[in-house]
C-alpha cells in the first residue's frame, strides 16, 4: 500500500542518517597527496566545495573533479553548499593550472565543472573550452568529462564547449519538474532538457549525461517521469543519488531512499534505454565517471556499426 506521504511527496522530514551512509573518513596517502597538489595550484574542487561523501574513495583512487571559474556561484540553489555572490573576475591562467595538475596526477579521466557564472557574457564557456584544449594538449590520453551549467540557454556558449571536444557532456537536471522551482529558483526544467537535446544535435556521437538527487520531496512516479524526459532528449548516462543536507540552512531531507529502491531505479533506467545508470545512496554525478564513459562509447559504437551494416 502506498502511504499518503508517498502520494504527495511531502512526508515527515528525516534527519538521522541511516546505517548505509557510513563512509570511511578521508585521509589516505593518495588523498593527502592530491589535496596538496590541488592547493598548490590554487584550484578548487567540487569534491570539497560540495562536501561530497565520496571524497575519500575518489581521491584515494587518484581521481578528482575540478571546479573552474572560481568558488562563488551567481545562483543560490537551496541544496548546494557552494557559496553564492557576484564573483566578477576570471583567471585566464586557470586552464593551464588545471592541465598541469591533471598531468602531474597522471589522470586517465578528468571531470571539469564550474559554478554558475551568469555575470559573464559567455557564462564562462570560453574558460571551459580553453581548459579542455589545454588538458588535451598536455595529457592527450586523458578522457575529459565536463559538467556544465545551463548557460541560460545560450546556444553559442554550448556549441563552444561541445566543439572543444570533451569526451562526455554532463548537465544535471537535479530533481523532478514539480520540485524543481522550489530548489532551483533561477533554473528552468525545460531549458535543461533543451540543452541536453541540443548536445546531440551538435554532436550525435558525444555521450550526454545527467544526474538527479532524491529525497527532496518528489514521488517515485515523478522520478520515473523525469528519467523518461531525459531519455526522450537522447540522454545516454544517468546518475541518481540521495540528497544530503549540507547544513541547517539548506533544504531539509524529506526522506531517505533505501538501497533496494536505488536498485529498482537503476533497472528502470536501463529498461528505458540509458546506456549506463549509476544509482545508489552515495552516488554523485562524477562517481566512477570513467566506467560510465566506457559503457556509453561501447554501446554508441555498437549502434553505429549496426546502422552501417543495415
Amino acid at each position: 500500500m502506498v502511504s499518503k506521504s508517498e502520494q504527495t511527496g511531502s512526508p515527515t522530514v528525516e534527519r538521522r542518517l541511516p546505517d548505509w551512509f557510513k563512509v570511511k573518513a578521508p585521509g589516505g596517502e593518495s588523498f593527502l597527496e592530491i589535496r596538496k597538489k590541488i592547493k598548490g595550484a590554487s584550484l578548487n574542487t567540487v569534491c570539497e566545495e560540495a562536501a561530497c561523501p565520496n571524497i575519500g574513495e575518489c581521491w584515494d583512487r587518484g581521481t578528482a573533479t575540478f571546479m573552474i571559474l572560481g568558488d562563488t556561484c551567481t545562483r543560490a540553489c537551496s541544496y548546494c553548499n557552494v557559496k553564492t555572490g557576484w564573483p566578477g573576475t576570471t583567471d585566464p591562467a586557470e586552464p593551464i593550472r588545471v592541465a598541469s595538475t591533471v598531468k602531474q596526477m597522471e589522470l586517465s579521466y578528468a571531470v571539469i565543472t564550474s559554478v554558475d557564472r551568469d555575470d559573464l557574457p559567455d557564462y564562462g564557456s570560453g574558460i571551459f573550452s580553453e581548459t579542455i584544449s589545454q588538458v588535451r594538449r598536455t595529457t592527450p590520453d586523458c578522457k575529459i568529462e565536463v559538467l556544465i551549467p545551463d548557460f541560460e540557454g545560450e546556444l553559442e556558449s554550448l556549441e563552444r564547449v561541445v566543439n572543444a571536444g570533451p569526451h562526455v557532456l554532463n548537465h544535471n537536471i537535479e530533481t523532478t519538474r514539480r520540485v524543481f522551482k522550489k530548489v532551483r529558483p533561477r533554473g528552468n526544467y525545460d531549458l535543461s532538457l533543451e540543452l541536453l537535446k541540443r548536445v546531440k544535435e551538435i554532436n550525435p556521437f558525444m555521450p550526454s549525461k545527467s544526474g538527479m538527487m532524491v529525497g527532496l520531496g518528489e514521488t517515485k512516479a515523478e522520478i520515473l517521469e523525469t528519467m523518461q524526459d531525459l531519455r526522450d532528449v537522447g540522454t545516454d548516462l544517468l546518475t541518481i543519488g540521495q540528497y544530503l543536507r549540507p547544513s541547517k540552512r539548506h533544504h531539509p531531507i524529506i526522506r531517505f531512499y533505501r538501497p533496494e529502491e536505488f536498485k529498482e531505479l537503476e533497472l528502470a533506467g536501463l529498461e528505458m534505454g540509458f546506456k549506463h545508470v549509476a544509482s545508489g545512496p552515495l552516488v554523485r554525478s562524477s562517481y566512477h565517471a570513467d566506467d560510465q564513459h566506457n559503457a556509453a562509447i561501447d554501446k554508441i559504437l555498437d549502434s553505429a556499426n549496426t546502422q552501417t551494416k543495415s
